[in-house]
């Protein structure tokens, strides 16, 4: 059989991600501060792209006074481009001015202020483990011996408050005996946090029930020779090991549970990571209007110098000429990229405000059931490219500073017509459990009860989905933390 070869005409469609679409994707995910490092690198990546000068940035309405006042710029800016690629100019028309200015955020001074943003600190987190436990030790004791041994002691604890070095080796450091140092241990054993200085987590377990009078309960035979057990959930074999039944274990389980296994934590917290919202919601003659945080974002233009060598005067080489065009190409796709970014994320968030109206003047309380389809469909876009927008940036309203995926959830639909939204469920939910008679927790089913009343049907597994989402213990757990609590009083 003979091989022949045959040429075929087919018509087809595919959709190709063009580089240039694949970095507009990649642009819109993207929080304030990465875009900000990414126009940077492409300003010392890029020589055509520049930095608009802080003298050259004015106001909208000041730029257009200056142009009517300038005839002269205007007929350079309508000066015909000498270089071959017309459609760039007729597409990018905006960008190709030397006067271009990016397009800006509203007056800074309509913007509120940053203290409205950040969280506030108590004294307690600027306050360090161990200087809580310096002025302890100031207080307790006027001998120098053993200040130099608790301060040896207080050094050489972790962030989580453990000792981290044996008796021998805290005894070598200054010659002292170690009987004195196994003295002032047990001193600063019994400073707060209860079960600081710990040398495991056993030892830590057994300060606390030792000092909430719990010393010789089988809680604290658990914690002496059955830990792993109950670290495993092992929970028959231990009640087998204790000679117990499993109901009369759990409450010396849950005792052990309340205790803090790294006492030192709250005074060593975490640096707090502040959040710079990505869009200002700003009520303005009765509406609320959505402003973009370009505040540090470089204002990029391209540089005129460079494009001049694009011009057909033959005093550049053809190398040169090929090299700027390549450049310039990157330059302008990017500028519009983060324009098209910009304009999209101002659309995601006003149809946000529009659908979100009732949360903004009232609160919580009145946040309505939302899903992406909802803002794609009012917007004309595509579902993905909304969860790209709402990807990982914040929105600073009235009622605080959100993240934008918080304003979509899935709605619970009323006997009184209409649905109301999980967050306002699991808001009604903090609300009875603090409420409460904590001699009578309310259980999950009492919850559906009450929720029933008020015109929202939900199933009982759905109540416990919800409260476990609070981090809300159950109702028997919660008598039984009450119960150990006014044992302890």
């Amino acid at each position: 059989m003979a091989i022949q070869q045959k040429l075929q005409a087919r018509l087809s469609q595919r959709l190709i991600l063009t580089p240039s679409l694949q970095q507009a994707i990649k642009l819109l995910p993207m929080t304030t501060v990465e875009l900000t490092d990414l126009l940077n690198r492409e300003v010392v990546e890029n020589p055509l792209l520049e930095e608009v000068p802080a003298e050259e940035l004015q106001p909208a309405d000041s730029q257009a006074t200056a142009d009517k006042a300038e005839p002269d710029a205007d007929a350079a800016a309508e000066k015909p481009d000498t270089w071959d690629d017309a459609d760039y100019e007729y597409f990018f028309g905006d960008y190709l001015d030397d006067g271009y200015r990016p397009r800006t955020a509203r007056e800074v001074k309509e913007l509120p202020p940053i203290e409205n943003t950040l969280a506030t600190s108590s004294p307690e987190d600027s306050q360090s483990i161990a200087d809580h436990l310096m002025w302890q030790l100031s207080a307790r004791t006027d001998d120098e011996l053993l200040r130099e041994i608790g301060v040896a002691i207080i050094g050489n604890l972790d962030e989580d408050g453990y000792l981290v070095a044996s008796i021998e080796e805290i005894a070598a450091m200054g010659n002292w005996p170690a009987a004195e140092v196994t003295r002032m241990l047990a001193l600063v054993q019994g400073f707060d946090p209860v079960g600081v200085a710990a040398r495991d987590l056993q030892e830590c377990l057994r300060l606390q029930l030792r000092h909430h009078g719990f010393e010789g309960t089988p809680s604290e035979t658990i914690v002496r020779q059955h830990l792993r057990l109950l670290q495993n959930n092992q929970i028959p074999e231990l009640a087998r090991q204790l000679q117990v039944s499993v109901p009369d274990l759990k409450p010396h389980i849950e005792i052990i549970r309340q205790l803090d296994p790294k006492p030192g934590t709250r005074y060593n917290p975490s640096p707090s990571q502040y959040v710079t919202p990505d869009v200002y919601v700003l009520e303005v003659d009765g509406q609320y209007v959505a402003t973009l945080n370009e505040e540090g974002l470089p204002q990029l233009r391209i540089s005129p110098v460079y494009r001049r060598l694009l011009e057909k005067d033959g005093r550049n080489s053809a190398e040169t000429r090929s090299y700027v065009k390549e450049k310039f190409r990157s330059a302008l796709w990017l500028l519009k990229s983060i324009d098209q970014r910009q304009k999209t994320i101002h659309k995601v968030a006003t149809s946000i405000i529009n659908f979100q109206r009732a949360f903004l003047d009232h609160g919580i309380e009145h946040l309505r059931p939302l899903v992406l389809r909802d803002v794609a469909a009012s917007i004309g876009m595509h579902e993905s490219t909304v969860s790209r927008v709402v990807n990982n940036k914040y929105m600073f309203t009235p009622q605080g500073v959100f993240e934008m995926k918080y304003f979509f959830h899935s709605g619970i639909h009323s006997s009184y017509g209409g649905s109301v939204s999980s967050v306002v469920i699991k808001q009604r939910i903090r609300k009875m459990i603090g409420a409460e008679d904590v001699r009578k927790p309310l259980s999950d089913s009492r919850i559906v009860a009450l929720l029933q009343e008020e015109g929202l049907i939900l199933a009982r597994r759905t109540i416990a989905k919800y409260r476990e989402d609070l981090k809300i213990p159950t109702s028997s757990q919660r008598k039984m933390q009450y119960w150990a609590e006014a044992k302890r009083s």
